[in-house]
């Protein structure tokens, strides 16, 4: 960075200077739950806040849960009923030797607070206790995130591997209801009919050597004995949403998409595993890039093995367009990259290939993360042509020290010579799956001048930023405000803040804050437009949506903020009749768009 862009990062704290559905099957035979985990509550943390009793469902309600809970076919081999006792029981076994862990995968950190799960909740009305729910928001707002069905006790765990739940609130004639719903993976299915936890957990499960040989055999045997259908896929739906062919998805990025759907009194229902009609057949990214103007979605994917990253885009009904393979050095076939997001511009597809990296084998042998950052790797900045059919046009830009894991927007200037993206740089980066409270998240411009092949960045905001929106309204093209959520220290978010891009690239973009108020915690905002079919309206013209939670008080509430006000106003309040956990993105789903799920 130049002298000035030096001289601003003084100013930073001490510490840091269309579709196919594939319903769940579930083929398995009946595996006999131990005693021990005949109820939920012997599995559980208990949260310090009690749930709220819960009233009668209604037939609708009824219906969806004997439809999503009941047991598989009783035609089960002897032979195989009797593998499903010796495998538990082995898993039982083992689990004590299993104690040891690194600090990231601590349940005691993991579960603390606000971490810990919550059981669902059907349909409830709310109470609006301040402000009332402006008009422009009729529909719901959905937010994806990880909530363990049987959290471990003492186990190694990590965040990332709890199974997805959906927490709605559905807006009607100024009238809310809430309620929380698992996505009914073919995991949580399994799990949910057999009684215990059955899966092992990507990020947790096969940390050590001991670790790795037990959980794989057993998992193997349970494969080889029919118990688990490894076609079916053990994706746990927990990151993000999307809309894709009038269809509402539930997306992780290590497995197919998850289609739901949100009923007329405000449930969801999950509808099943897609594969777009067979076109979709590995996994994608959790953060694909919907252009408004256009109606296309693009994404990506990554893996373990060749080709890494795989490009792709979906027209505005939802087909699939041809797989781009991009090429990675051959460095990579020990350690694959991690991309968990990327961007677009009307003319360019933007990869970030950071220092974080998979380290299968040190997380086997040495009982480590299995993500880590490579201190001797240089960033570098990937463009191709949005509409590429190779990876031919791919360019590569060195970015020294560059490591994000969102990106917030990235557009191309007037001249086409230069792409801007947008993104928080994660500064301490050999902490970010660690110890995320000590990480500092510096929001950036970017600059890449595709004639001279100069990167140059510089910081917007010396706050801990992360978990940025921008008006769904401005992706691909240059927008001018960022909302992003205030680390105080990372996960806790203590607040907001508006980034007015305009003000400069060498100095404090923040132009409007608000501070949840003590031991209160928010998590990502959302943006939604006043009028989203008015063409002319200011760009800020709108509300800022986020569920807070109160640790003291232990009550969660859904805010809507004013935009445009210098202050992120309050305009609405609503009290949650139950807890809503911290996690990860959501979408808000306008009641027009209801009739097309």
């Amino acid at each position: 960075m130049d002298a000035l862009s030096s001289s601003f990062m003084s100013t930073l704290p001490p510490q840091i200077q269309r579709l196919h559905y594939s319903p769940t099957k579930t083929k398995a035979p009946l595996l006999l739950p131990s005693s021990s985990s005949s109820s939920r509550t012997n599995n559980v943390i208990v949260s310090t806040t009690p749930p709220p009793k819960k009233p009668e469902t209604t037939e609708e309600n009824n219906k969806q849960q004997t439809k999503t809970t009941q047991k598989p076919s009783s035609s089960v081999s002897t032979t195989t009923n009797v593998s499903a006792v010796i495998l538990n029981t082995l898993n039982k076994l083992i689990k004590p030797k299993l104690q040891a862990q690194p600090l990231s995968l601590d349940p005691s950190r993991a579960f603390s607070n606000n971490l810990a799960p919550v059981d669902e909740l059907h349909p409830t009305q709310c109470q609006v206790t301040q402000g009332s729910l402006p008009s422009c928001l009729e529909g719901a707002y959905i937010r994806n995130g990880p909530n363990p069905q049987y959290p471990p006790r003492s186990e190694p765990y990590s965040p990332f591997d709890g199974d997805g739940m959906l927490h709605c609130i559905k807006i009607s004639q100024g009238q809310a209801t809430f309620c929380s719903r698992y996505v009914k993976t073919y995991k949580y299915t399994i799990e949910n009919t057999v009684g215990s936890p059955i899966v092992p957990r990507p990020f947790s499960s096969f940390s050590g050597p001991l670790a790795f040989l037990t959980r794989a055999g057993v998992l193997a045997a349970r494969v080889l004995t029919g118990q688990l259908s490894i076609n079916s896929g053990f994706g746990l739906a927990n990151t993000s949403l999307a809309f894709l062919g009038n269809r509402l998805l539930a997306l992780y990025e290590g497995d197919l998409p998850y289609a739901v759907r949100l009923t007329s009194n405000g449930d969801i229902e999950t509808l099943g595993r897609c594969d777009l009609d067979g076109k979709l057949v590995m996994n994608m990214t959790a953060h694909p890039k919907k252009d408004p103007e256009t109606g296309e979605m693009f994404a990506f994917r990554y893996s373990p093995m060749p080709p890494f990253v795989t490009y792709f885009w979906f027209d505005a009904n939802g087909e699939k367009q041809p797989d781009v393979h991009i090429k990675m050095p051959g460095q990579w076939l020990r350690h694959p990259p991690l991309m968990h997001d990327f961007a677009i511009t009307k003319r360019y597809a933007i990869f970030v290939d950071t220092q974080v990296q998979a380290y299968g084998m040190e997380m086997i042998l040495r009982r480590e993360p299995l993500l880590h950052s490579d201190p001797t790797k240089v960033s570098r900045i990937g463009v191709m042509p949005r509409y590429a059919k190779n990876s031919s046009q791919m360019r590569w830009f060195d970015a020294p020290g560059l490591n994000n894991i969102h990106a917030v927007n990235a557009w191309d200037e007037e001249d086409g010579n230069v792409i801007v993206m947008v993104a928080p740089n994660i500064l301490s980066v050999e902490q970010v799956f660690e110890r995320m409270e000590l990480i500092h998240c510096l929001m950036e411009k970017v600059r890449i001048d595709l004639r001279t092949g100069v990167v140059s960045r510089h910081p917007i905001s010396a706050r801990n930023l992360d978990m940025a929106v921008i008006n769904p309204g401005y992706v691909a093209k240059k927008n001018r405000y960022v909302y992003a959520a205030v680390g105080d220290p990372m996960p806790k978010m203590t607040g907001l803040v508006k980034l007015d891009l305009k003000k400069g690239e060498r100095r404090e973009c923040t132009v409007a804050t608000r501070i949840y108020g003590p031991d209160c915690y928010g998590g990502e905002p959302f943006f939604v437009a006043r009028d989203a079919a008015d063409k002319e309206a200011d760009e800020d013209d709108g509300y800022i949506l986020s569920y807070v939670h109160d640790e003291k008080a232990g009550e969660s509430k859904f805010l809507v903020m004013d935009a445009k006000s210098p202050h992120l106003d309050i305009v609405a309040e609503v009290k949650l009749p139950q807890r809503v956990p911290a996690g990860f993105h959501g979408l808000f789903v306008r009641e027009i768009d209801f009739c097309k799920l």
